[in-house]
């Protein structure tokens, strides 16, 4: 079944977004497929972790990350259904470089009955040096 892409709008959920943490935190929308979708966390001085090296802290990169793989879950249904992010696990290779955005790129690569399945990277410029990968399950609620 190929999703209908105008049924489920990413872009135009994320510009609806003004409250939670995805505005606090200020994710931009980049872009969006199928199956997968891409959000922008911009370097904020108020995000930094570790102050001395200027290193964004880990928190707003997982939270991106998971609203990132969560869009994902709705493009490849096609529609928006309620859900809970199940498990999430982040694997970070390295720290964010100082000053840079972070891109948040999820993708959702299996949906069962009540469960979806997840992956994706961040990268602060080259996705070829990724900063951290995940895997993830959502759950849903309406079940």
């Amino acid at each position: 079944m190929t999703p209908d892409l105008t049924a489920f709008d990413s872009a135009a959920f994320m510009a609806a977004s003004r409250s939670g943490h995805s505005s606090f935190l200020g994710f931009e929308y980049r872009a969006h497929g199928a199956d997968w979708a891409e959000l922008a966390l911009p370097y904020r001085a108020d995000l930094i972790g570790e102050p001395e090296r200027g290193v964004l802290a880990s928190g707003p990169i997982l939270a991106l990350m998971d609203t990132a793989s969560a869009l994902a879950v709705q493009l490849k249904l096609g529609t928006s259904r309620p859900q809970a992010t199940l498990d999430l696990r982040i694997d970070y290779v390295r720290p964010a470089s100082p000053g840079k955005t972070v891109i948040g790129r999820g993708e959702c690569y299996c949906i069962t009955r009540a469960i979806a399945f997840v992956r994706g990277t961040a990268h602060d410029g080259d996705p070829d040096d990724p900063l951290a990968n995940v895997a993830g399950t959502f759950m849903f609620t309406d079940l």
